[in-house]
């Protein structure tokens, strides 16, 4: 026995010391740092455990008595342990901090350090009878013969614990340190309360004397009471003994042979029953068996929200939360004279009274203690569960209530003092597991201490309580500031007097002003029926009620503030007035002040008051009846006797028969409106004077009603008028509240990033939006652009300004000029506005709403706020401990129907299982096969008698703020736990999509990182050794996903059905087209390739690449946030989303840190290998080149190609020498591939990112028609068709020689252009294996719908657009998909059919209006304009459109770097003006297309721009009158016929237009020569020789080879077209 204790209190406490706020968070990390995923946690302890964890002994084995008060008694020995220097590190933390997370991390430090000194005690057989602030109380409750034995075994544990925790250095700079106190006698305990809750108190001198021994220490000391010192050994103590205080001080033990400690602790150990020998666990009470009596009685002692909690089994480490509260203390001093057991009775008297009050307010009494000279009362406003609006103000109420009564009611009280503060605070488990308290911590705490000191014999507040509270400032004081201990800054203080009814009326006011900048948004409706009520009250002469309803600042009072404009604009009278919720107390006040402001008395002086309302009275109210009047406004006209004789019921109805009398003259001559806001605290009298009022006299009442609050009965029945109408005031629409975020920052234009914060946040509630809005100034979080600037395009950190001047943009500031500077605003780079906290203001809205949920749900909500806006069940389940599906549904759909959650609803077809379900997804090395079995037996389908589940698993937030309120009150420990378990589940299913075969956005980017010893980045979670990035570990070694590159030599397996298909080689483009559709058609659905599930990567990019780069980089680690984050950017890229990747890019830059002036200087922030530098600047290159930022994407596809070993060349020998190579060498030295697998991929992955580069490369390079450009993009083609031949994958193969076929096409290079096009055709025979081969078959059969196009095949180039069309939709490849359309309406366009061409503009504007596609919107409004001139009438969008389009983004640098659609785009705006005969204008367009003219080149775009462009040569030859341009002429024929000659010189591979510009030439070399040409009778381009050039049947060459039909799905609203003459033909091309 001896040995097993002894090893116990040596050995056990050094290795169980985890404070309960941390236990989560350490199993995770502990796992993390294995890579193994963290073991389930242990089942919750039973109901008797918890409970008693939170109590002591004594409690726990006592013996239950009465339910009066009763003194027990005992001996003991008391160990007070006090903290010093907590109060300092809060006040020093307060004053320093940038954030109130600050405090959390300060409960963090003080949970671990008193955690530390809690088990110390339990390991000596010690009773923590609790934990009040900074100081700890302990007891061993022995006979007296056993006090010296016991005071020694207490005496040596203070000892170990000055020893080992005695001083305590924090990173703030404030040291921690203890101060101990002891003493020994006779204890007495006594429990009061009732039968709901009960307190426990440790009374007697002996208490008295640990406290005095505490204050007596000084730091690193211990001091023994008188009486404990008497009672000891004295010989075995080295002390000081301090006889002034009666006290001693203790230095050392003198260790006396034969004495040995050991032996003595066995000894003590004897005289304590409970005490727990096993290593299990450090109290007896923890294993007690089931007893419903003591968990009844436990209960008692324990505070309704937390047992709340418990009961609904949530662990330990959920229940803490940081918040912010309001705290009442309450303070009695007895006169020494009360006997003990009267005391008692006292404290009785005061605790049910106190916890009576402060629960009817809505706040909790959380303990009661005692000190020297009496006890206080510790009661908390707004704890878990328990948030009320205005808290505040009942706090000052309950607490006025308990000082009158203290006062008048306990005899033997001295002194009464109460103090209130408000602020936030960690609400939460302090102790050990065996141990631990609920309790709370902050600044706030240490100041409503100090303040009962500093204002003794009040009820006194700080300066934030004051101003929440909302009361009137009469009610108050303001104290003189005092000096108090370790608060260097401790506000204003006031003194609440209580409620006092003020001799005063209200004033006139509304709660806001109109502001004449900023417009009312979307209340169209709502005035319309103050319109509506103002007629009728005219016309009909019947009074009319408008009562608009809305939550908390939807914008009641902004909309009152524009009636009340527009009814002052119209001469009516306006009464306006804003109540309070105090004024429902005062009967009779609401029309008191209306009449006052009505009679205009009050704004006049005080002594001027009685005059003004005799004139105003004079002639409408007898003068003896003027005395009615002395109480309501506070005057003194003589008594009369008439009114003497009256009684109050009478006199009060002449009072209200002369106000009607008044009112009813008034409205003869103005009508006259009353505006109340704030309606809900309009007292009773004033509801039922209304309700006749507006039976009576003809006078409009506008009014405002929050919802919530419940109306008195007078107030129901006015609302049931039929004079009477409620309006309720909807939410925002995301437009309008967008535009009002704007007019707050003064913008034009916002982000895509803020516009989500603020939609996600807002909900269309105008008052969060502006609170944010001023709240992101304040916190100076914004960059703000000058638009009209040019900046700095050469670097990547510029391009956030660029970015946002590329998109659209249409909300300028109300009244500014034409010379107004425009701004936009950016977001600095190093912010996540995922993480910023929300203002207090909207928080205490949010927190109110989320207490109104019950336990669970209030759980389920805080535990998907940890996710994200939307979220998946599954990972939801994963994070609620002992949830089942059932329980998690039945929450579920509680939530949903109060709105707080809602299911995501897809248009799109929904797949059969789950999205994110790891099953769903075939992974190559499968995991292991009892988490299979788990999952299916976990499934909804094989439980019986289970909820259904939804057709969607997919939530998302449905009320605003509520979960980033919810995410903010985590504790920070507990956050970081939480997105590490998201993060771990979320692992697995990073990659593509099912239907795209897994695998990586990255190809092979798992297989390419760097391992994790060469990277020696450090987690944050490995505490013993060095293991690296810890989720990096996992992606490298356990994150083994499917990934069509896996099987990238695929097409080499014996399949027999790929023999047979790769034995039949396509040669033509007939062939090509019949194979396709052979493949279409022939195959059963469950091997057609578009009737598989539809492909889901975008899902994948929302619910799990982007959260979870937002876990990583919340838990800190980079490494793997930069991982996803380059993950994201390309799904974002795949997913032709530009400003996504862009962000995730942006982010990516900032983890990376500033990058250096000097390379041999630059060292990034994260450890990231040279293929992810590599694949960041060729993603960051790709994005540039989106945005228009061709140099800086150049720069960044070589800088990414030299990382990737194969450098490209910069000057012009380097291109030859290296064509060269490319030519002749490369093709000879390919290296086999390597035998290691592993190795294999690696170099797939850097040969992939090669091949994107040069592609990239070439393009760039090609937009400039220089002969260098020329080389360098023929070099970067030639190496790009080498690398994809290296690659060895047919469908990278196919889709490299279909973009040498479009460069070849754009560069005029008609034979390279078709010979590409065939190898490709002939390459295409293995890509129907794939995705990624179904892929390069639809840009194969764009490019073939192209040539077509452009050969002038229109029927052919049609039927293969349709093809195209339907894959690239099944794909989801919006990009591709806009491409297919542009030449599908182009080649419809050619062909007349202008009602198709109508419905492929209606489905290109749903892929490109709510993206930021600038040049897709350039395309589309080019078509737009050419169905304009030439669509018979036809319209698509309005000229008006198109030119607003147009003069706010041609500065694009998007458009700038596109010279062949802006080419199209101004001239056919220069054509447009031409036939209006607006020659300025025409002008202006046409200057800017003569000189993009010359940047073109032979693509489809450039050619349709160049024969507009010479359109308008010969529109301006036949409009322009001769008097005026004569001697110009000569010189425009001869330069259009130089434009001619260009054009066939340069466009040789697009014939299509051959024909047409001939005719063009034809027309001015008549107009040349003098041939007629009448000017008067041209209108537009159809009626005038144009009319002969338009492409008809007869010399486009027909292509008749494909007979039937296609099998193709029609246009979405195909089936709406009208019938027409050309309905037949559309129909024979999409049936």
């Amino acid at each position: 026995m001896g040995g097993t204790r002894r090893g116990r209190r040596c050995g056990l406490a050094a290795t169980r010391r985890t404070p309960v706020s941390g236990s989560l968070a350490g199993n995770s990390a502990a796992a993390m740092a294995t890579g193994e995923q963290p073991a389930a946690a242990p089942p919750l302890w039973p109901m008797e455990a918890r409970l008693a964890a939170l109590l002591p002994d004594l409690l726990v084995f006592r013996k239950p008595r009465g339910p009066e008060p009763e003194l027990a008694t005992a001996q003991g020995v008391l160990l007070g342990v006090h903290v010093m220097g907590f109060t300092a590190l809060m006040d020093r933390c307060s004053l320093s901090c940038k954030s109130e997370r600050d405090m959390d991390k300060l409960a963090r430090i003080f949970s671990c350090y008193i955690s530390d000194i809690v088990e110390h005690v339990l390991c000596f057989g010690g009773d923590i009878l609790n934990i009040t602030g900074n100081v700890l109380l302990a007891l061993w409750t022995v006979k007296q013969n056993q006090l010296s034995d016991i005071i020694t075994l207490v005496a040596k544990c203070s000892l170990e614990i000055q020893e080992k925790f005695g001083i305590y250095h924090t990173r703030e700079g404030q040291d921690l340190q203890l101060k101990i106190g002891l003493s020994a006698g006779r204890i007495s305990q006594v429990i009061v309360g009732d039968e709901q809750r009960q307190y426990l108190l440790v009374i007697g001198r002996d208490v008295d004397d640990v406290q005095l021994a505490q204050r007596l220490a000084q730091a690193n000391e211990i001091v023994l009471s008188w009486n404990c010192w008497k009672l000891c050994e004295q010989y075995m103590f080295e002390v000081e003994i301090m006889k002034e205080d009666e006290a001693v001080k203790l230095r050392d033990m003198r260790i006396i042979d034969p004495f040995d400690f050991d032996e003595h602790f066995d000894k003590c150990l004897d005289y304590l029953p409970h005490y727990r020998t096993s290593a299990d666990t450090l109290r007896t009470a923890l294993e007690l068996d089931p007893d419903f009596a003591l968990e009844q009685t436990l209960r008692k002692h324990i505070m309704k929200n937390l047992l709340k909690k418990i009961d609904e089994g949530q662990p330990i480490e959920y229940i803490s939360e940081f918040r912010t509260v309001t705290m009442v203390l309450v303070s009695l001093e007895f006169h020494k004279t009360a006997w003990m057991l009267h005391l008692c009775h006292l404290i009785q008297e005061a605790a049910l009274y106190i916890s009576t009050v402060i629960e009817k307010g809505g706040g909790q009494l959380s303990r009661i203690f005692m000190f020297e000279k009496g006890c206080m009362f510790l009661c908390i406003f707004g704890l878990p569960g328990d948030k009320k609006p205005d808290e505040c103000a009942h706090a000052l109420e309950s607490s006025f209530s308990i000082f009158s009564f203290c006062w008048e009611n306990l005899a033997e009280t001295k002194l009464v003092s109460i103090s209130i503060t408000n602020g936030p605070v960690f609400c939460g488990m302090i102790g050990a597991v065996a141990r631990h308290e609920y309790t709370v911590i902050g600044p706030k705490v240490s100041l409503v201490a100090r303040m009962i000191t500093a204002y003794p014999g009040l009820v006194s507040c700080d300066e934030v309580t004051y101003l929440r509270s909302m009361l009137p400032a009469y009610n108050f004081k303001k104290l003189p500031q005092k000096m108090m201990k370790n608060i260097s800054n401790p506000g204003k203080m006031y003194e609440y007097l209580g409620h006092r009814r003020c001799i005063m009326f209200g004033k006139r006011h509304l709660a806001r002003e109109r502001n004449k900048n900023h417009p009312l948004l979307d209340r169209e409706k709502e005035l319309e029926a103050f319109q509506m009520a103002q007629q009728e009250c005219l016309h009909q002469k019947k009074g009319q009620a408008v009562l608009y309803e809305g939550g908390k600042g939807c914008g009641k009072s902004q909309l009152l503030a524009e009636i009340n404009f527009l009814a002052y604009k119209e001469q009516h009278r306006v009464l306006p007035l804003k109540l309070k919720e105090t004024d429902f107390k005062q009967c009779f006040y609401a029309i008191q002040t209306l009449m006052a402001i009505f009679f205009e008395i009050d704004t006049c002086p005080a002594y001027y008051r009685q005059e003004c309302l005799h004139k105003q009275l004079h002639g409408m109210v007898e003068e003896p009846l003027h005395c009615l009047f002395n109480d309501l406004f506070f005057v003194k006209f003589p008594l009369s006797f008439e009114v003497s004789h009256m009684d109050d019921l009478t006199r009060q109805k002449k009072v209200k028969a002369c106000f009607f009398q008044v009112l009813q003259e008034a409205v003869r001559e103005t009508p006259l409106i009353f505006l109340i806001d704030e309606a809900q605290y309009m007292d009773t009298a004033s509801w039922e004077f209304l309700e006749t009022l507006l039976s009576t006299v003809p006078i409009i009442m506008v009014m405002t009603l929050t919802p919530t609050f419940t109306l008195c009965g007078c107030a129901q029945h006015f609302l049931q008028s039929s004079q009477a109408v409620l309006v309720p005031i909807l939410k925002l629409a995301a437009t309008s509240l967008l535009r009002m975020a704007c007019w707050e920052l003064g913008v034009v234009s916002i982000p895509q990033e803020l516009q989500i914060y603020l939609l996600h946040r807002c909900f269309g509630n105008p008052l969060y939006c502006e609170v944010l809005c001023q709240d992101l100034l304040s916190k100076d979080i914004l960059l703000f652009h000058d638009l009209q600037k040019v900046e700095e395009n050469s670097k990547w950190e510029n391009l956030s300004a660029n970015a946002m001047k590329s998109t659209m943009y249409g909300i300028f500031p109300a009244g500014s000029e034409e010379d107004h500077e425009l701004y936009i605003c950016t977001v600095k780079d190093d912010v996540n506005l995922d993480t910023v906290l929300l203002p207090p203001l909207l928080k205490e809205i949010a927190v109110n709403q989320l207490d109104q949920l019950s336990p669970a749900e209030q759980l389920l909500v805080k535990c998907a706020a940890v996710i994200g806006h939307s979220f998946h069940i599954d990972l939801l389940q994963h994070l609620l401990p002992g949830w089942n599906k059932n329980k998690l549904l039945q929450v579920l759909r509680a939530l949903v129907d109060i709105h707080v959650l809602c299911w995501i609803n897809k248009s799109q077809e929904l797949p059969a299982d789950s999205i994110i379900v790891p099953s769903s997804i075939k992974i190559i090395e499968q995991i292991k096969e009892e988490k299979k079995k788990k999952s299916d037996a976990d499934s909804p389908l094989s439980l019986q008698g289970e909820l259904s589940l939804p057709q969607t698993e997919v939530l998302e937030f449905g009320v605003p703020l509520i979960r980033e309120a919810a995410w903010e009150l985590w504790p920070k420990a507990q956050q970081i736990a939480l997105h590490l378990e998201c993060a771990y589940f979320l692992r697995d299913l990073a990659c593509r999509c099912g239907s795209c075969h897994g695998g990586d956005f990255v190809p092979f980017h798992r297989f390419a990182i760097c391992s994790t010893e060469s990277c020696n980045g450090t987690s944050r979670f490995c505490s013993y050794k060095d293991t690296g990035s810890v989720l990096r570990q996992v992606i490298t070694d356990k994150l083994q996903l499917p990934s069509p590159q896996d099987s990238f030599q695929f097409q080499r397996k014996s399949f027999r059905s790929q023999e047979a298909f790769t034995s039949e080689h396509c040669r033509t483009e007939e062939e090509f087209l019949d194979q396709v559709n052979r493949k279409l058609s022939q195959a059963s659905p469950e091997k057609d390739m578009l009737t598989t599930k539809p492909c889901h990567c975008e899902d994948i990019l929302k619910l799990v690449l982007s959260p979870l780069t937002h876990h990583c980089l919340v838990i800190g680690e980079t490494t793997c946030a930069f991982y996803y984050l380059l993950e994201a950017a390309a799904a974002s890229l795949d997913l032709s989303d530009n400003y996504m990747a862009f962000l995730y890019l942006k982010k990516a830059s900032s983890l990376l840190g500033q990058p250096s002036a000097f390379s041999f200087l630059k060292k990034h922030k994260v450890k990231i290998c040279q293929f992810e530098e590599a694949t960041f600047c060729c993603l960051r290159s790709e994005v540039c080149f989106n945005m228009g930022q061709i140099t800086l994407a150049k720069k960044l596809a070589r800088q990414a190609l030299r990382l990737l070993k194969r450098n490209f060349p910069w000057t012009w020998f380097g291109v030859l020498f290296q064509t060269f190579l490319e030519k002749y060498w490369r093709s000879c030295s390919l290296s086999q591939p390597p035998n290691n697998p592993s190795e294999n991929k690696k170099k797939l992955a850097v040969l992939q990112q090669q091949v994107h580069c040069l592609s990239l490369l070439w393009q760039l390079y090609n937009l400039e028609t220089t002969a260098s450009s020329h080389r360098f993009a023929c070099l970067a083609t030639l190496m790009q068709k080498n690398s994809a031949e290296e690659f060895a994958n047919e469908a990278q193969v196919v889709s490299t020689y279909v973009a040498l076929s479009q460069f070849s096409q754009n560069t005029g290079d008609r034979d390279k252009w078709l010979h590409c096009e065939q190898m490709a055709i002939q390459k295409s025979s293995l890509c129907w294996f794939s995705r990624e081969g179904l892929l390069a078959t639809a840009q194969l059969m764009q490019a073939l719908a192209y040539t077509k196009l452009c050969l002038g095949h229109l029927d052919f180039s049609i039927k293969l657009g349709f093809q195209a069309h339907e894959i690239c939709r099944h794909l989801k490849k919006p990009a591709l998909e806009n491409l297919v359309l542009s030449v599908l309406f182009r080649s419809a366009f050619l062909k007349k059919k202008f009602d198709l061409c109508v419905h492929v503009l209606e489905r290109q504007w749903v892929l490109i209006s709510h993206g930021h596609d600038v040049l897709g919107l350039a395309c589309f409004y080019s078509a737009c304009l050419d169905l304009l001139l030439y669509g018979e009438g036809l319209l698509c969008r309005p000229f008006g459109e198109c030119l607003h389009f147009i003069q706010h983004c041609e500065h694009s640098c998007i458009l700038n770097s596109q010279s062949n659609v802006m080419l199209g785009v101004h001239s056919s705006l220069a054509m447009w003006f031409a036939q209006d005969s607006q020659w300025n204008l025409f002008e202006h367009h046409f200057s800017k297309a003569r000189q993009l003219v010359k940047r073109t080149n032979a693509s489809l775009f450039g050619s349709h721009g160049f024969v507009r462009f010479l359109e308008c040569h010969v529109l301006m030859l036949q409009k322009m009158p001769d008097s005026v341009f004569m001697h110009t002429l000569p010189e425009t024929c001869s330069q259009t016929l130089k434009y001619c000659k260009e054009f066939f010189s340069r466009c040789v591979t697009c014939p299509v237009y051959h024909q047409w510009v001939s005719e063009l030439k034809a027309s001015v070399m008549r107009y040349g020569k003098r041939e007629s040409m009448s000017s008067t009778n041209i209108i537009r381009p159809f009626d005038t020789c144009l009319a002969r050039i338009w492409i008809e049947g007869e010399y486009l060459e027909e292509n008749h080879s494909l007979g039937g039909h296609l099998g193709i799905q029609r246009f979405d609203r195909m089936a709406d077209v009208k019938e027409n003459k050309n309905e037949e033909e559309i129909q024979e091309c999409t049936c």
